[in-house]
């Protein structure tokens, strides 16, 4: 079995070493070089080819974003960001994940060593997904600019129904492309995409200024609107709820699901309970199986799902399993899901169902 080979860069000699430790001790991966800067660790990729380059977002002697598009533009692969939980840090991780970045992990708190050790599992899952990941080469001409799509102009649509999204890794971009397609008057959004705490208030924020759409990092207990969508925070589980005819944001600490919370399984779950025929799933680009369970209780409630088609998932690994259980209706390239959406909620407005 050829293992995959893992470049870790970062300033911090301690988390060189620390990380190391974890990428050595799993059986299908090794280190093949560390470097405390993106200089030195240009003249290690070419001489040690990696298959996952684990990166600082805070780099000395090149800025790590200015590295990061130098390197999609001139040799893309998949990357891994290492991030500390900061404002500022969430900032620069989501304009590296724009940039092309799989995935990130963060920097504990607490005593980095002890920290970063009880993160070998996920910094694992990680490399493992970003080593799977399709990435598209940064094209010279930029694809054609996403503008939102014509109006419902339908009140009973977007007020009776919901649209309800999960989404894993490549699920920061894929979710941006969705909403910045969303009319002003589309129906109310709920998403959950795993995130660690911290950075869906950043996810949320850039997400608002770029859509025409309002976007908010759920806080709970909030009436769904047209128009709106909401972030689960990436402490709690996002659910749907009702309060007489309306709906309703909750939000529950309960113990993660399929090791994640938020988990999609529980806010598709809760849809399918309280909305019934009048949701519409969307599954987006993710590793692992989080979400196929709960939307098989969406389509078996009467909702109408969508999943992301492999050719442009960054990892096929959640609307795959989804897709299994036949727990989808139609499977669409992100581009073309909103569309696909939008037209299906056009045809059924008139026979909006109150649940």
């Amino acid at each position: 079995m050829n293992k995959i080979k893992v470049l870790i860069v970062d300033d911090s000699a301690l988390i060189r070493s620390v990380m190391s430790e974890i990428v050595n001790s799993q059986p299908d991966m090794e280190v093949v070089g560390t470097a405390p800067d993106p200089l030195v660790a240009r003249e290690l990729i070419k001489k040690t080819n990696p298959d996952v380059l684990t990166l600082d977002v805070e780099m000395p002697k090149m800025d790590g974003l200015d590295f990061l598009e130098k390197l999609m533009r001139l040799r893309p692969m998949p990357v891994v960001m290492v991030s500390s939980l900061t404002e500022r840090g969430s900032e620069i991780t989501m304009r590296a994940l724009e940039l092309g970045a799989v995935d990130f992990v963060t920097k504990p708190k607490i005593s980095i060593q002890s920290g970063m050790r009880e993160y070998t599992d996920l910094i694992s899952d990680k490399i493992r997904a970003a080593a799977r990941a399709r990435i598209a080469p940064r094209s010279v001409q930029p694809a054609a600019p996403l503008t939102a799509l014509p109006a419902l102009r339908n009140p009973l649509t977007s007020s009776e129904k919901l649209i309800i999204i999960g989404a894993s890794t490549g699920g920061t971009e894929a979710i941006r492309e969705f909403l910045m397609q969303m009319p002003s008057d589309c129906p109310g959004i709920l998403i959950a995409q795993h995130m660690p705490e911290g950075f869906t208030t950043s996810f949320a924020r850039r997400l608002d200024s770029l859509c025409k759409i309002s976007v908010v990092e759920s806080a709970g207990n909030e009436r769904v609107l047209p128009g709106h969508a909401y972030i689960a925070p990436g402490h709690s589980h996002l659910l749907l709820s009702r309060s007489g005819a309306n709906y309703v944001t909750k939000i529950e600490q309960t113990d993660p699901v399929n090791r994640h919370r938020p988990s999609v399984d529980v806010l598709f779950r809760s849809a399918a309970i309280a909305a019934g025929k009048n949701a519409v799933g969307v599954i987006l680009t993710g590793m692992g199986k989080d979400g196929a369970a709960g939307m098989l209780a969406m389509k078996e409630a009467g909702a109408y799902n969508y999943a992301q088609d492999e050719a442009s998932c960054v990892v096929f690994g959640m609307p795959r399993e989804a897709i299994l259980l036949n727990a989808h209706h139609e499977i669409g390239a992100l581009r073309a899901l909103p569309g696909m959406v939008l037209n299906h909620l056009a045809t059924q407005g008139g026979r909006a169902l109150r649940v």
